[in-house]
């Protein structure tokens, strides 16, 4: 089995769940009056590898779907393991480390279009102690994404987007003992939603 890293929150959900602000919350609550040391990060990373990811998906850069999976798990591997900034050496340094998607995201979004196996095969990477899925409807995701006023990622389509929820689903319904895991509803107002995660997070 995997190591599971302890200390270590993920969230997951699809674009416009709600998902990003909940972690900002939590970073917030974690680190009132000092009692934590919380490092809040995000995927694709702002490395170069992560920034290349983001150029693709504001179809600034065109390639294939299995380049771009090979893309998100080398911005993965760089995220973990790179010894200056890593969160492996933030963990080690005694930080909550709070990422704002991790290795599900490749296996429910790529897992659309590439095989399964072959994903987990590239993204064979710790698990985190603490899986936070906010889990929105496709069709209110697509109405955030509309009100931003942004030009649309890749992924940013309803019928894909159910896809994706399908695939998180499946995933998650598999995470290996000593993952702790916690559905939210991301149609519940956000108060509720963060003092959920928040007794769910209990360090």
């Amino acid at each position: 089995m995997k190591d599971i890293l302890s200390s270590f929150v993920v969230f997951e959900g699809l674009d416009g769940s709600g998902k990003s602000t909940q972690a900002r919350i939590l970073s917030r609550n974690l680190a009132s009056g000092g009692r934590h040391d919380v490092v809040l990060t995000a995927e694709p990373t702002d490395r170069p590898i992560g920034t290349l990811v983001r150029s693709v998906l504001r179809h600034q850069v065109t390639t294939t779907s299995r380049a771009l999976a090979l893309l998100y798990a080398a911005d993965r591997s760089d995220h973990l393991y790179n010894g200056e900034s890593g969160i492996l050496k933030s963990l080690d340094e005694g930080s909550i480390v709070i990422s704002d998607r991790y290795f599900y995201s490749s296996l429910a979004y790529q897992g659309v279009t590439e095989d399964m196996s072959w994903l987990k095969t590239i993204n064979d990477y710790p698990h985190p102690e603490y899986v936070i899925f906010v889990d929105t409807p496709a069709i209110d995701c697509m109405k955030r994404i509309d009100k931003r006023g942004e030009e649309k990622e890749l992924f940013d389509r309803i019928d894909y987007l159910e896809k994706v929820r399908s695939n998180f689903l499946s995933v998650f319904s598999c995470l290996p003992d000593g993952v702790r895991f916690l559905r939210v509803d991301g149609l519940a107002p956000l108060e509720d939603q963060a003092e959920r995660i928040s007794r769910f997070v209990n360090v």
